[in-house]
């Protein structure tokens, strides 16, 4: 039988309806933060709403990762791989394919890459000379050549490298990071996305939803430019008057949760107030790019001239912020969805690859390379996985009537580097001219598997129930990069 609860009625009875929506509002207004509620109410399953974390599966190698995505399909012969058999060949028609029809119509012949690969660091691994900066890394990083995807369309060939899915309304790898793991911080987040100065990628907040996963697992979109907004109380909130109308919620909210132990979404709600209120304290400092020195600012290239490149730099600048708080898992983009066909905002070079990556790749390259030398300047490459990924690759041709090259999911390049990865070493590759992946064909979910292998977690345990079956990252595949662990 229920029992009235004599103090929560006394409580109640000491307010008015107008003092309480009041207090109520007021209380709210100081921990709002109303992106960390976005897209609660999508949280479906009937699985438990977990726990800070799952527990790991084996010794972890990594405690946290980067993610560095460059939407729009970056070119793999243009910067990682290189193909000398386009300079032998090129204005010749692709063997076997000489009339073959990609996804914007039919392809010309083979094209070489606009600049020269230069053998860099003890392994000498060949890579674009556009890539001065990232060239210094390059022992270090674990290469996989052989990746192909199932769409050859940007936003789902987005959405499937960050969940593993080609169709919306599955978690991202991030969300299962802070699902699986927690996070290192009780004042921040466990995940974070930075989008680009210039929009989010193709598909925007897909690509780091909590799809079926309870809500606070979904990522908290900020970035340098744009720091989260409603951190602060407005002006004119009594501070007890803000404290009282919290205790209140508490107590309704505790309330209300045990007369309901299922309700994900009011656990997730909770859960997001009491992370907002601590960010109030936390977040305006991590975001304080000023704390940091000259030379570092001038390592990143944050006052650069170019004002992309400058918004970029400041972007990595905060993840590494980020990730030395404990944030577990922070995805970093460089370049936007808002591109047309001609490349402008991302690496979609349909037209004009050659002007097109020349705008790119500066503000690409310092900034990356920095990031990834302070990351290890610090000592936190021994401990964080860093990745850089993009949804497919592009054509070894050009495009009919154009200097860019289409769309090609059947062969790229993706890479990792720090903990537990073996570096200065290649996995896989594609044919000769770049075409498709041919030797050690890899998948996202191969890629997947390996990660949360090196986090200490086995990519067949980490499952969710829902709509009947155990959804996993992978999927019902993945097996272990194994040549590219240490």
């Amino acid at each position: 039988m229920y029992e009235p609860n004599r103090e929560m009625e006394a409580s109640l009875r000491d307010i008015s309806r107008r003092g309480f929506l009041g207090n109520a509002s007021s209380g709210l207004a100081g921990v709002g933060l109303l992106q960390l509620l976005a897209g609660e109410i999508a949280v479906g399953g009937n699985a438990p709403s977990g726990t800070d974390s799952l527990g790991l599966h084996y010794r972890p190698r990594a405690k946290r990762v980067l993610q560095i995505f460059c939407p729009g399909a970056a070119s793999h012969m243009d910067l990682w791989e290189h193909k000398p058999a386009l300079a032998k060949y090129a204005g010749k028609p692709l063997p076997g394919e000489e009339s073959y029809v990609s996804f914007q119509g039919k392809n010309g012949n083979l094209m070489d890459s606009p600049w020269p690969f230069v053998p860099v660091g003890n392994c000498g691994k060949p890579i674009s000379s556009m890539l001065p900066q990232m060239s210094r890394h390059v022992d270090d990083i674990a290469f996989v050549h052989s990746m192909h995807s199932r769409t050859n369309t940007h936003g789902p060939g987005c959405v499937f490298m960050n969940s593993g899915h080609d169709t919306e309304g599955f978690p991202s790898s991030g969300a299962w990071m802070s699902y699986a793991l927690g996070s290192e911080n009780e004042n921040l987040p466990a995940f974070v996305a930075l989008p680009d100065v210039r929009g989010e990628p193709p598909n925007g907040k897909a690509n780091w939803t909590n799809g079926f996963l309870p809500a606070r697992h979904q990522a908290i979109m900020m970035n340098a430019q744009q720091p989260i907004r409603n951190l602060k109380p407005p002006p004119g909130i009594d501070a007890q008057e803000d404290l009282a109308s919290r205790d209140l919620l508490e107590k309704l909210n505790r309330r209300f949760a045990v007369a309901h132990p299922a309700e994900s979404d009011l656990q997730a709600r909770i859960a997001a107030y009491q992370l907002a209120a601590r960010m109030q304290l936390s977040a305006p400092e991590v975001s304080d790019l000023s704390q940091e020195s000259k030379v570092t600012h001038q390592m990143y290239g944050t006052a650069d001239p170019n004002p992309l490149k400058a918004a970029y730099a400041q972007n990595c600048l905060l993840a590494k912020r980020l990730l030395v708080r404990g944030v577990r898992s922070v995805n970093l983009y460089c370049g936007s969805r808002a591109s047309g066909v001609d490349g402008l905002l991302n690496w979609d070079a349909h037209k004009t690859l050659k002007d097109d990556y020349e705008r790119h790749l500066p503000i690409f390259d310092g900034p990356t390379a920095a990031l990834l030398t302070d990351l290890k300047k610090l000592g936190l490459l021994d401990d964080t996985l860093v990745l850089w990924m993009t949804e497919f690759g592009r054509m070894p041709t050009h495009q009919e009537g154009t200097k860019g090259r289409d769309h090609n999911p059947d062969g790229f390049t993706c890479w990792m580097m720090g903990a537990g990865v073996k570096g200065g070493v290649s996995y896989g590759s594609t044919d000769e001219f770049g075409r498709r992946a041919l030797e050690n064909p890899t998948t996202v979910w191969d890629f997947y598997a390996t990660v949360l292998h090196l986090l200490g977690l086995d990519h067949e345990r980490l499952t969710w129930y829902h709509n009947g079956l155990d959804r996993r990252l992978t999927d019902v595949q993945g097996n272990l990069i194994q040549e590219i662990l240490a």
